[in-house]
Order: structure tokens, then sequence, then C-alpha cells
């Protein structure tokens, strides 16, 4: 089963009985599979109105104000495939299962409460959610995956929040309609006969909160047994969470049930939401018995250009020490290099899609670490000439059905991998000048020689090294380097998902405000590039190529604060996107935004004259009288074309 097929199939299967085909990001046509979802499309890879990530990470991000309350223009069940980009595991990208760059395929429920007496117009929770999972996974109409190679893992329960015991229930009835007993197991002592579940603490079945506080609650996710061997240098049994690659994780159903108070305490939520995640790629190897994610349509067409360009086969690469199914075991050799190439390439062409440059701050320096950390695997298969763009042109020819607007900007994606690929050669050049200092750790840094290549260049020159303690002393500066990392980062994005208080939410309000004073001054040109707001300040980026007078900062100042003086209401609809187009209101049309959406606009209603008008998920004051005094503190370049504006409302 092809991957664009169990797009599909999900899709239909969630999609609500009789419904009309939504409107997404690409030619699918759904059926009804009567479960009663609205499809939404993919929201954009650069997360919207949210200052705790850089880019989106999960099928949730985009759905937090209506995780928290605020009415979906869908109704209380949705579900799509969202794509998503995570580079905390790039070291363990290369496996058979780790990716940077995925599609997610989730469905959700907003508080739609459960019915008592099982599935019904009352709506769902867990005993729904588990029913369906088991439902998509196995029936031969949908995946028809054997249930006997599905195991799953459920919370165990502390002095937070007692075992799940509801999910167990709900499993075992599952697994019983199939003559499975579903017993429930210790992972610590391996699998035996007839154990099906298994129990975990918080840090494995427990989701949130993103940030100190906010909702949160137990999960319980499917895993796939592959029949592979047991490595033993993963511990001496082998279970659901083992990482040895014997067990894929497929799919995570969250039960959000709990809040997180500042306290410490857990305390339950009025509205108890769910959120599924299932990993496209992972699932695509399983329905095509592939060993690797990476020999799959999603990834062999991008192997294969890369066999041509460095003249080798990815195939006759493969050896004991390759950590394929093992990545302990050895460092960054044989197809590994292949697939991070593949993959960092697909994950570089997603982002630029965005209209994100390379740079050395924010979601540019980690394009920028993701294509040249692409460039060096490529060295260490003989690759020495420009070829990125190659397979940016083979990626963006595999995705150009569900995904428009790679083909749309493809232009914008070749010049920056080839204007990118062209600075690290010349950096690389220098770095090579240094070799023969063997500080392992700068050279790292600052170039991007990983040790492997710094031992190959010394080995070539005949320079006489001890390679145990070189290796001794990277492996130390870098763990310190990946701590100080973390730290900066925890500090970065503490506000969290649930920071919806009362002063963000003013800020939210005054981006609007902003953008339309902006467009008012400088012109129609201008339009949001991102933003991030946290409860101190709101930053906000936008389309201008020129630096902005003090005059004419004085003046979008001036205005903004002229219209929370007039204290306007903000008034809020809902209607189709071409409705919203028709009546003006700002947005990315180029990416939809599903069959309804929500408009905000902010007018005078003695003169019914219209200030701003937007398409908008988040939170939102009443009127604008409100907000305080707004003033802009900075305004600076943030990259080709875009400028940022730092402001307070004091």
């Amino acid at each position: 089963m092809k991957a664009s097929e169990i797009r599909q199939k999900f899709l239909d299967f969630f999609s609500a009985k009789g419904g009309s085909p939504p409107k997404a990001d690409g030619p699918l046509a759904h059926a009804s599979g009567g479960k009663g979802h609205t499809i939404i499309p993919s929201a954009p890879l650069v997360p919207e109105n949210d200052p705790t990530v850089l880019f989106t990470t999960a099928g949730m991000h985009p759905l937090v104000p209506y995780l928290l309350g605020e009415d979906h223009p869908g109704g209380k069940r949705v579900a799509n495939v969202q794509i998503c980009l995570r580079t905390d595991d790039i070291n363990k990208i290369g496996d058979n299962r780790h990716l940077s760059f995925f599609e997610m395929l989730g469905n959700w429920s907003f508080g739609d409460p459960a019915s008592p007496d099982g599935i019904g117009a009352a709506g769902y929770f867990k005993k729904e959610a588990i029913q369906w999972s088991f439902e998509f996974l196995t029936d031969k109409k949908w995946l028809g995956l054997e249930p006997k190679k599905i195991y799953i893992s459920v919370f165990e329960g502390d002095k937070d929040a007692p075992r799940d015991e509801e999910s167990i229930r709900a499993w075992q009835e599952q697994f019983a309609k199939v003559g499975i007993s579903a017993k429930i197991g210790d992972w610590q002592k391996g699998i035996k006969k007839d154990e099906r579940i298994f129990l975990y603490g918080k840090n494995k079945n427990w989701w949130g909160p993103a940030g100190e506080i906010g909702p949160c609650g137990p999960d319980t996710e499917m895993f796939y047994d592959s029949g592979r061997k047991h490595n033993l240098s993963f511990g001496k049994v082998c279970h659901p969470n083992c990482d040895c690659g014997r067990f894929i994780e497929i799919w995570n159903d969250v039960f959000m049930q709990y809040n997180k108070r500042a306290d410490g305490k857990y305390e339950p939520l009025k509205q108890k939401n769910v959120d599924t995640g299932m990993g496209l790629e992972r699932v695509a190897a399983i329905m095509q018995n592939k060993e690797t994610l990476f020999e799959t349509e999603l990834f062999w067409p991008i192997i294969e250009v890369i066999e041509k360009i460095a003249n080798s086969n990815y195939k006759l690469h493969v050896s004991p020490k390759d950590p394929a199914l093992f990545p302990k075991r050895a460092g960054p050799t044989g197809q590994v290099s292949y697939r991070i190439i593949a993959d960092h390439l697909r994950a570089a062409v997603f982002i630029l899609a965005e209209n994100i440059e390379p740079s050395n701050v924010d979601r540019g320096y980690i394009l920028r670490r993701l294509i040249r950390r692409a460039i060096r695997y490529g060295k260490q298969i003989g690759i020495n000439s420009f070829f990125t763009h190659k397979i940016a042109e083979v990626i963006i020819d595999l995705y150009k059905d569900p995904y428009l607007h790679l083909k749309k900007n493809q232009d914008f994606i070749i010049e920056q991998l080839v204007r990118e690929e062209e600075k690290f050669r010349q950096t690389l050049e220098k770095g090579l000048k240094l070799i023969e200092s063997k500080k392992i750790f700068d050279l790292y840094q600052t170039y991007g020689f990983p040790p492997e290549m710094v031992f190959e260049e010394l080995d070539k020159r005949g320079i006489k090294y001890n390679k145990e303690n070189l290796k001794k002393e990277f492996d130390e500066e870098f763990k310190k380097h990946q701590e100080l990392s973390r730290t900066a980062s925890v500090g970065m994005f503490k506000g969290g998902l649930s920071d919806y208080s009362e002063i963000v939410t003013r800020y939210h309000t005054a981006t609007h405000l902003l953008l339309a004073g902006l467009r008012q001054v400088l012109g129609e040109h201008i339009f949001q590039r991102g933003s991030n707001i946290t409860a101190e300040r709101l930053r906000f980026d936008f389309s201008h190529s020129e630096k902005i007078t003090t005059e004419q900062i004085k003046q979008v100042e001036d205005l903004v604060n002229q219209k929370i003086s007039e204290n306007l209401p903000v008034k809020v609809e809902e209607m189709t996107d071409n409705e919203a187009k028709a009546k003006g209101a700002i947005g990315v049309f180029e990416q939809k935004y599903g069959e309804r959406v929500k408009v905000y606009t902010i007018f005078s209603a003695k003169t019914n004259e219209i200030f701003s008008q937007e398409i908008c998920g988040g939170p939102h004051v009443r009127s604008t009288g409100v907000l305080g005094k707004f003033r802009i503190i900075k305004e600076e370049a943030s990259s080709a074309g875009v400028r940022r504006i730092k402001a307070v409302l004091e």
C-alpha cells in the first residue's frame, strides 16, 4: 500500500458521513468513513501565534486554541495530515525509524463528551478513540495489519494520576473481539505468552504540558512487532519501548484530561480532549514490508539520485557495523550517509518552501544545520560537486501533488540551496587548512567537521595522532555544548503552549493592529511572515525590503495607539475561506485553512470603517481599549525581504 493510499484511507476513515470534500492543499477526494470528523488541511510548518516552538512539531500545535476551549469552525471533531519537523533526535536519524521531517496523520476531539453506552452522537473519549484506532489498523477494509503483531503501552499511574484502567479495559475489549487474550505484562521481564499490554511511567506514556503548566494527560501507544531479532546491546530483554528496532511505534492516542497548575498539582480538565498521531512514513514501511523507512517510495527515488551523483550503490554499503538497525554500534558509515542526506534535504526543502533562509539564528540555524549536515555526509560517500539542488528537484516532484506550495516556490528553494552550499564549501576549505591543529571540537563547531572527517584528513596527510584521546576530548566538549543548548532552549520556550494568559491575548490582538498600521503607512505589499508572542513583548516579521524610517515607526505607533484609544470592538465571524477572501480578509490563501474559518474584524461602529480584518485562530480581546499603550522598541532586518519589529504594551 503506497503512502498516498494510506493518507487517503486515513482521511476516508474519519471523515463525516455524507460530508462534502473539503478544500485541502492538494487533490484529495474524501469518501465516507462515518466517524463524523471534519477533514482540515495541514497547517504551515512555521507555526502561527505559538512562541514555544520554532516549527510545528506535532499535529496538535496548530490546534492549541481549540484544545484550550475555543470553538473550531469544523466542529468538535477534526482530522488531517500535518507536516511536522523535529530535530531533537537528529543523532538517531539514519536508523530504521527516525526522521526530522515527517507527515503526521491525526484525529482530534475538542471536548466532545464520550457516550456512556459506546459510540454515538454524543461524542468520544478513550473507549471510542481506542476502538477506532484498532479498527483502522486491523480491519481489512483499512490497513488490515495482523492483530497478533500489535502491542500496547499504557500509563502505569503515579502520585499525580491513577493507572489508566479505562484504556486497559478498552484495549482488552478490542483484542478479545479477534480472539486474543491481552494480559498485562511486566516489560522489565520481557514478553511472555498472551501478554499484550505493558505499563510505563510519565517518561513514556504521558503527554505534556509543553511548558511549565497547562493541559496534559496519559497516552496509549501502539507498536508493531517487525519480527526483527533483539540486539542485546539495548538490554537483556526486549519490550515495546526497547530501542533495538524490533518494535515500531506507529500510533499514539493522547487523552488530555488534566491541567498542571503552577504549584505542580494536577486537576481534572473541564474540557477533555483526544489528540492522536500516526507517522505516515512508519506506517508505509510496515505496509510495504520494508526494513527501513528509506526503502519506501517516499525515499527510494531520492536514494537513487544520490547513488547516481555519488557513482555508488546504496545496497552494497551494508555491513555488520552499519547502525541502520543498531544505532549505538557505529558512526555514520555505509547506508546511513544516504539516509541522512535524503532526510535532511527533504526537511530543508519544506522549510525553504515557507520562505525561511539559512542563517545563524532560530529557524534559519536549523535549516543551515540540516543543509550543511547533508553536504558533510555527501562528502563521506564521495560527493564533492554541488548536489543539493539536484536532490531538491526530485523531492519537489515527489510531493508536488499533496503540497502545492513546493512547486510554487521551487526557484527560491533551488537558489537558496546553491547559495548555502557555495558558502559551506568555502568554509570547509578554510577548515581544512587548520586540520593539523587537531582542536577537534572547534573544527566541528566552527566548520562543521565531524570527528570522522578530521580523522580521515589526518590519515590522508600521514599525521600521527591518538584517536582515542581525540575522540574522548570531542565527546566531553560535545556533551557540554549539548547541555548549554538544552538550557538555552528551555529558557527560550519556557512560556509553554498553555500561555494564553490575559497579557498574551492582548499582545496577540495588538499584532492585528500592528499589521493594519504597517499596511496603511508602508503599503498593501505588507504581509505577516511570522510572529513570536510572550508575556513580555511581541515580535512580528513582515514582508518589506527597506529599513523603516524613524518617522514611519512613529506613524505606525500613533495609528495603533489611536485605534486603542477609540476602544474599537473586535468582532469574530465564521465563514468559508472564499467568503473571507471576498470580504477582503488577510490570509495566506495558497495554504488552505479548511472548509470554514474564523475572521476577526476590528472596526469603528460609528463610521462602520474596518481597520483590520484577518483570518486567525488565536485568542483575542473583545475591544481594543484594554490593550494599553503600544510602543515599538526595535526594528531590524530578519532575512532577505523580511523586516522584524519588537514592541511592548505599557
